[in-house]
């Protein structure tokens, strides 16, 4: 039986075994948001020699994360679905963990002048470097260009999940404590 958290792999490392043992195609479907394996596949034949079958599981996650700060880092690598936690909001706290551990790679990737704290501005100038924009409906029915965050947020996002934003290691604090213990 495969099991873990949602989003870490578990549906890959079977279907990458059954072509190392069997030459064969995938078994489970496979994406990169959670929820993709939504029941239990039994009976995934990995290999012959020996013959060994796995379990295919969805992921598992505690129904209450008790810090706010190990949510974050959780819907950060996309164990969490975006949309229960908003784009800006991830991309927020994405921003304030580079900022706060000096990784400033972000400024020269997407063309900046500088780092800033600021989601809103960090958006708004990828948005419109991007080109992406949209129209919102004014209270008197006027029409109104604007950037679209969210658009932003999801490139922001992306960029960093693709590892596009540089070497990040999120619980740096772990690392520090092992080296201190050894």
């Amino acid at each position: 039986m495969v099991c873990g958290i949602p989003n870490v792999g578990k549906s890959s490392v079977i279907n990458a075994m059954r072509r190392m043992h069997l030459r064969k195609g995938k078994a489970t479907r496979v994406g990169g948001v959670p929820g993709v394996t939504r029941g239990v596949i039994s009976n995934i034949q990995v290999s012959n020699q020996p013959r060994i079958y796995l379990v295919d599981t969805p992921g598992i996650m505690t129904p209450f994360i008790p810090q706010i700060e190990g949510g974050m880092k959780l819907a950060l690598c996309g164990t969490l679905q975006d949309h229960h936690i908003g784009h800006d909001i991830i991309a927020d706290y994405l921003l304030y963990w580079l900022n706060k551990h000096s990784q400033f790679e972000y400024v020269e990737i997407f063309g900046m002048e500088q780092p800033s704290d600021d989601i809103m501005y960090v958006l708004t100038f990828l948005a419109k470097r991007l080109g992406k924009t949209q129209y919102i409906k004014a209270l008197d029915g006027t029409r109104e260009k604007r950037p679209n965050y969210d658009a932003a947020a999801s490139y922001k996002l992306k960029m960093f999940r693709d590892g596009k934003l540089g070497k990040v290691v999120l619980d740096t604090e772990l690392c520090e404590n092992k080296a201190e213990s050894d």
